[in-house]
C-alpha cells in the first residue's frame, strides 16, 4: 500500500474531518455514483460528492467499513450504514496513481429502497450545500487552472 490515499481516507472518516480530501483525489478523477448515470469527472465533481456522502453517512445511525481488499493500485471497502431503520450494504472501488492520488472513485449500493433513500439524502445534502463551499470549490478549479 506504498503511497495509498486509503490510510488518509480513513484518517478523515475516523476524525470526521474531509478538510483535506482534496489532496487524495486527482484533478483527472472520476466518480461513478449509485443514483447518476453519466460519469462525474474532475477533482471539483468528485469532492462535492464525496463530501455530500460523507453529510448524510454522518447523520447515519452507523456507518462501518466491514472488509477491504487492497491490490496494487486498486481497493474494494465495503461497508454497511442504517438511515431511518433502512439497513445499507454498499461497496466502494477506488483506484489511485503512483502519485497517491485518486483516479477514480466507483460507490454500489444495494437494495433498491436504500438507492431511493440515499437518492433523496445526497440530493438534500447536495442543494443545501452552503454557498461559502461551494465557492471553496470553484475556486479549486480557478487556483487549479491558474497554476497550469
Amino acid at each position: 500500500m506504498n503511497n495509498s490515499p486509503l490510510t488518509q481516507w480513513h484518517e478523515m472518516l475516523e476524525s470526521q474531518d474531509i478538510s483535506q480530501l482534496d489532496q487524495i483525489i486527482d484533478a483527472k478523477c472520476v466518480f461513478h455514483s449509485p443514483i447518476v448515470f453519466k460519469p462525474q469527472e474532475g477533482q471539483r465533481l468528485t469532492v462535492m460528492y464525496l463530501m455530500a456522502a460523507f453529510q448524510m453517512f454522518m447523520e447515519a445511525e452507523y456507518f462501518r467499513y466491514i472488509k477491504e481488499i487492497v491490490q496494487d493500485q486498486n481497493a474494494a471497502l465495503e461497508f454497511n450504514a442504517e438511515i431511518d431503520g433502512i439497513l445499507i450494504d454498499g461497496i466502494d472501488l477506488i483506484t489511485w496513481n503512483k502519485a497517491g492520488k485518486i483516479i477514480e472513485f466507483k460507490v454500489m449500493i444495494r437494495p433498491l429502497k436504500a438507492i431511493d433513500l440515499i437518492k433523496e439524502r445526497m440530493l438534500a445534502q447536495l442543494s443545501n450545500m452552503s454557498t461559502f463551499d461551494k465557492l471553496k470549490l470553484n475556486g479549486r478549479v480557478i487556483w487549479d487552472k491558474l497554476k497550469s
